[in-house]
């Protein structure tokens, strides 16, 4: 029970990986505030459903202040919602740019802007990014989603400083999922995936479980001495 009488909030909880993580972590004794801009499928008194486009800065106001008034405390942030609308850069439209960096990028900020310098203020807190295999090594057809995972890093540095520059324990990781079997892949050719598999040293993509448990690790006490690192769990994929 390592998050007993902890308060976590996870994005992107409906399904897939964000799914997993606030299971688990509902697993092991949080309060999980689950987010996400679909509907929430969970029957827990555990778990908070929330509706939310995280790119909507006054909403994404609102919702803390629901959580501080409802919680007083928030101690985990899993900033893992984003989408992807894949194209060629030359066929790329401006809402297909524009929609992936406002969910990907600009919602990852407008979270962490309200709940990083309260977690400061409380003197505690860990904040775990998602970025992506595709940061690290590029994909065709994917410059918009690549771009706002690369950011991910930049932020990822910059907050472990900023919200700990005081003294406060306030951890900020990044981690990198590899290919992993979500909704997300559902529009990539088989061909595609049967090839990503063969680039990874295991052979295989990744199971959503497989992450979340890197994920739950690094909002954990057992990675106290953990922060500004970026945790690729890729199978091992290479070029």
């Amino acid at each position: 029970m390592r998050f007993q009488g902890k308060v976590a909030v996870v994005t992107g909880a409906a399904a897939g990986i964000g799914r997993c993580v606030s299971e688990m972590l509902v697993a092991e004794g949080a309060q999980v505030c689950a987010v996400d801009i679909a509907d929430i499928p969970y029957e827990n008194a555990a778990v908070q459903p929330y509706r939310l486009d995280v790119s909507d800065s006054e909403a994404a106001r609102a919702f803390f202040e629901f959580m501080t008034e409802k919680y007083g405390r928030i101690d985990i942030l899993v900033n893992n919602a984003g989408i992807t609308r894949d194209a060629m850069t030359y066929k790329m439209a401006d809402e297909q740019w524009d929609l992936v960096m406002n969910v990907n990028l600009k919602g990852v900020f407008n979270l962490t802007r309200q709940i990083g310098p309260f977690m400061e203020r409380q003197g505690s807190g860990a904040i775990v990014n998602i970025s992506s295999v595709v940061a690290e090594f590029g994909n065709i057809g994917q410059a918009n989603y690549a771009a706002t995972k690369s950011a991910i890093y930049g932020l990822t540095k910059t907050w472990a400083k900023e919200f700990a520059r005081k003294g406060a324990a306030v951890r900020v990781n990044a981690v990198s999922p590899g290919y992993t079997l979500t909704d997300i892949l559902s529009t990539v050719p088989q061909d595609l995936l049967n090839k990503f598999a063969t680039q990874t040293m295991l052979g295989r993509l990744a199971y959503p479980e497989e992450i979340a448990k890197a994920i739950v690790f690094l909002a954990s006490d057992d990675a106290s001495y953990i922060t500004g690192h970026n945790l690729s769990v890729n199978g091992g994929m290479r070029l």
